[in-house]
């Protein structure tokens, strides 16, 4: 069957290629020219829209080689779209890419972590509703085990608070319940930490998913696919009000304690609707979640053979009584540059959360990874259409993510490594790219002044003012080398370093290690100071460093 359909695809491949070919390559929108993610952090981007109608905008997160945690905010209003620096000189690792959540004052907090180096995450409030141009201070909020893949929500059945999945106790998945934020903008936990399952294998990855009211599912394997052979996926439901994890028929799993999960046919037998996939001859691994039309979970998964170089993308869908799985497509093997490590990264699939019989993945196409759209048919057993988002590609399309209410977007690029170090000192120099193209700003807002300084690293001059335009100093801290502006005598400071860590590449380093490497000050660089009105901006490279709004 499975060669039929393949027999199909090519045909009606082949039957468009003369049309495709007189079309040039298309690769995708760039969003960002350097950043990348990992797929387990959500919603690395979100669509808003205020509560009045006035604003729609686009927030997309990602981290770039040089340890630079960015957003990029779309606004479908005013046709422009900005680039933010989050956080400079953090640990260049993909698994660092940011979370979003709109908060119920409508300001977006921005929530990151490093890749278990660290037992806290990092998060930034916007200042205004909506506008991620104005960040708040840098804050952290501590944990008791070391953090990965920040997952937040906040639910209608408990609005005054929000409720946070992620990698942490024992490395594995917890979740715990937070405080809004205060008058400073201080978040801190009022339930939990708690680990929700313990599973046989070292490091289970977890999905998640909320139903906006009450309940989050999560769907996580035995252990990482590299260690595991075979690799089981479970999928459990967990109740916000009662505390408790059930299976799928709503039994009993936990309350707030650790349930067993185990790779056995007991296990299976005791606990069967709490197992999605239990093959004998393969390592699963998950992709994403989403509901279909009657709010039963559908899953992305792969199937990963035992000697890693085959990836099969599947769909896997509760129909009530279990779990019905459908092949979507060869992923081929590993998409990357380096295939002594890492063999189970898939090119990666996306479910569409708007119309969850849609599916994106990324396949091989002519020795390149390119995204590839699937629909399933109305009971999801089948696949009855594919087209192509990419084609005839330079370099690899990966990772793909839909947003919510929004659009496509993916990874361009080539890839080497997770994180930036000696031995992979590229790390992974990769763009994201969207479907449709982004609005762009052909020409400076109306009053709009604006002065470029090129700066030129001089180790033995560093620090102090750097450039004076229209009563605006701009400054470097020797110390904290964090940039500053200056005006009528009251200064900003960026909560930015003015430095990379591209000492990553060059200093010894393994991959996580728990350490803080020495920042970097970029050789070169273009600093921007642009005013408007009250409103002053300053651009590094292009990305907005800092904005305020002097009185």
């Amino acid at each position: 069957m499975r060669k039929l359909f393949f027999t199909i695809i090519a045909l009606l491949t082949l039957a468009v290629m003369p049309a495709m070919a007189a079309e040039k390559s298309f690769s995708g929108n760039v969003v960002a020219d350097e950043g990348a993610w990992c797929w387990f952090a959500d919603p690395r981007a979100i669509e808003f829209v205020s509560k009045d109608g006035t604003m729609q905008r686009t927030f997309i997160g990602y981290i770039d080689r040089h340890g630079s945690v960015k957003a990029t905010q779309v606004d479908r209003v005013a046709g422009t779209t900005e680039e933010v620096m989050v956080r400079s000189w953090f640990q260049p690792d993909d698994h660092n890419n940011p979370a979003f959540l709109v908060l119920p004052d409508e300001r977006i907090m921005i929530i990151y972590s490093r890749h278990t180096d660290e037992p806290c995450f990092y998060y930034r409030i916007s200042k205004k509703s909506g506008d991620i141009t104005m960040l708040g201070e840098e804050k952290v909020l501590k944990t008791s085990f070391n953090t990965t893949y920040p997952n937040p929500y906040i639910l209608s059945d408990d609005p005054n608070h929000i409720y946070m999945c992620w990698r942490g106790t024992n490395w594995h998945p917890t979740v715990a319940r937070m405080t809004m934020p205060d008058k400073d903008d201080n978040i801190r936990f009022d339930w939990g930490p708690h680990q929700m399952v313990q599973s046989s294998g070292a490091r289970p990855y977890a999905k998640y998913i909320s139903n906006g009211k009450d309940k989050i599912y999560v769907a996580y394997t035995t252990g990482h696919p590299d260690n595991e052979y075979p690799n089981w996926l479970y999928c459990n439901v967990f109740d916000i009000n009662t505390r408790q994890l059930s299976d799928m028929k709503g039994n009993i799993l936990s309350t707030v304690g650790v349930p067993q999960v185990r790779r056995t046919e007991e296990y299976l037998k005791a606990h069967p609707y709490a197992v999605v996939d239990h093959p004998s001859d393969s390592r699963d691994w998950i992709w994403n979640m989403a509901f279909d039309g009657k709010g039963n979970p559908v899953i992305g998964m792969t199937h990963i053979s035992k000697d890693k170089h085959a990836h099969s993308y599947y769909y896997a869908k509760w129909t009530g009584a279990g779990w019905q799985k459908t092949f979507i497509a060869d992923g081929g093997g590993h998409f990357h540059q380096s295939p002594e490590t890492e063999n189970c990264y898939s090119g990666g699939m996306a479910i569409d959360r708007n119309d969850p019989s849609v599916v994106y993945c990324s396949v091989p196409v002519n020795g390149v990874y390119e995204i590839l759209k699937y629909k399933m048919s109305d009971d999801a057993k089948q696949v009855i259409s594919s087209e192509a988002v990419t084609h005839d590609s330079k370099k690899n399309n990966a990772r793909p993510y839909v947003v919510q209410g929004g659009s496509l977007y993916w990874m361009n690029g080539d890839y080497y490594f997770w994180i930036v170090n000696t031995r992979y000192p590229l790390g992974y120099p990769t763009s994201i790219m969207s479907a449709e193209p982004l609005p762009k700003q052909k020409k400076a807002p109306k009053g709009q002044k604006s002065f470029t300084h090129d700066f030129n690293y001089d180790e033995a001059s560093f620090g102090g003012s750097l450039f004076t335009w229209q009563g605006i100093t701009v400054s470097v801290n020797k110390e904290s080398l964090r940039l500053s502006i200056t005006i009528d005598g009251k200064t900003y400071e960026s909560q930015n370093k003015f430095a990379t860590a591209d000492s990553w590449a060059t200093d010894d380093r393994a991959t996580t290690d728990g350490k803080w490497y020495r920042p970097v000050v970029p050789q070169h660089a273009k600093l921007t100071i642009t005013r408007q009105g009250n409103v002053i901006t300053l651009l590094r490279d292009g990305v907005i460093d800092l904005r305020i709004i002097h009185e």
